[in-house]
């Protein structure tokens, strides 16, 4: 296939892991077993993505309790209160607050990548959470002996540790989920938390070689939970140039969704740079219509009029199910959509001689 194409993370989980997870949350069954039903779900995934002739794998996140909260899993000093996202449709996620430091991550998302990988021979893409997102745990009221100063070293420390984990253990590439982004223009239309965010992130990918964050992404969506997003309202023109003063090689734009995508290509060209691939959302998992290959194939077309061939990629708008309960899309239709970007995107490379 000409232009590469990849899924951004999570798929909605299995009906036998849904009925796990309720169940080891009422004490009806042990760790053991709500591994096996997570290993279970992660085989069939992967196996269905091959199935769809996906050229690059993920797990679809079927052990993640959410693709934001995997590496606080067992810590103990958090509180409840932190930071609460609204949504469009009137839902909220709230984040924890962090109480007391040092901070580190319970969990790395390798041990997700060698899991993963131990079910495929094919290229396999590991998501992990930005260390903007991450950075909203720290209370703006501080926390006795931890300094704000000292949670940011020990946050960038953390992350870049997860980062060179994943690349080493072979993932195909690691992705940043970057949703705070767009979000962060709606809660400080100044632009200010928004620059703060990407200082935070390029501190991190300032570590790595050129080659290295060839295999770095950044990936940016107006949220999608419940079938509902959180900062759809928010202008592109306001984030895109911020986003690619980032320092990675990939970059992942929700634009399905968009209700002007041509304006928004207009605008990633103008702020495009040698050397870096961006892949453009040509499906929309909060859509229940599922796309035709043809509709893909046009939306690409479109893309390739703004974007050089050879910098192009295509991808899902955002996550199918990005907190484990999220089951607003159901299995079958992602990986419906899914197969239409592949085909979609197969084609266009053919219309364009690729």
């Amino acid at each position: 296939m000409g232009i590469p194409t990849e899924p951004i993370g999570s798929i909605p989980r299995p009906p036998a892991l849904l009925a796990a997870l309720s169940d080891h949350a009422e004490g009806k069954i042990g760790d053991a077993e709500l591994v096996a039903r997570q290993d279970e779900a992660i085989a069939d995934t992967m196996a269905r993505l091959e199935q769809a002739g996906s050229p690059v794998l993920v797990d679809g996140e079927q052990s993640k309790p959410s693709f934001v909260t995997y590496p606080l899993a067992g810590l103990t000093t958090l509180s409840p209160d932190g930071a609460v996202i609204p949504f469009a449709d009137g839902h909220t996620r709230q984040l924890p607050c962090l109480t007391a430091g040092p901070f580190r991550y319970q969990r790395h998302a390798v041990t997700y990548l060698r899991a993963a990988r131990g079910h495929t021979t094919l290229p396999v893409k590991q998501a992990i959470i930005a260390p903007s997102a991450l950075s909203l745990l720290y209370p703006a009221a501080g926390v006795d002996g931890y300094s704000r100063k000292a949670f940011l070293d020990d946050l960038t420390a953390e992350a870049e540790t997860e980062i060179r984990e994943c690349l080493d253990a072979g993932a195909h590439a690691v992705q940043l989920d970057f949703t705070e982004g767009r979000l962060s223009l709606k809660l400080d239309p100044s632009g200010s938390v928004l620059d703060d965010f990407v200082a935070l992130n390029n501190q991190v990918l300032e570590r790595f070689t050129d080659a290295e964050r060839a295999r770095i992404g950044v990936h940016t969506c107006p949220g999608g939970d419940q079938d509902s997003t959180h900062s759809a309202d928010v202008d592109y023109a306001g984030l895109l140039p911020k986003l690619f003063q980032l320092k990675a090689g990939n970059f992942y734009i929700q634009l399905a969704g968009e209700p002007d995508p041509e304006r928004v290509l207009g605008i990633i060209a103008e702020n495009l740079r040698p050397g870096v691939k961006v892949f453009v959302g040509v499906v929309d998992p909060i859509d229940p219509a599922v796309e035709t290959p043809e509709q893909v194939r046009d939306r690409v077309l479109a893309a390739a009029r703004h974007i050089p061939p050879d910098q192009l990629g295509t991808c899902d708008d955002c996550g199918f199910s990005p907190f484990a309960d999220d089951t607003s899309t159901s299995r079958d239709t992602a990986f419906a959509k899914i197969a239409a970007r592949v085909q979609g995107t197969r084609l266009a490379s053919e219309s364009l001689g690729l």
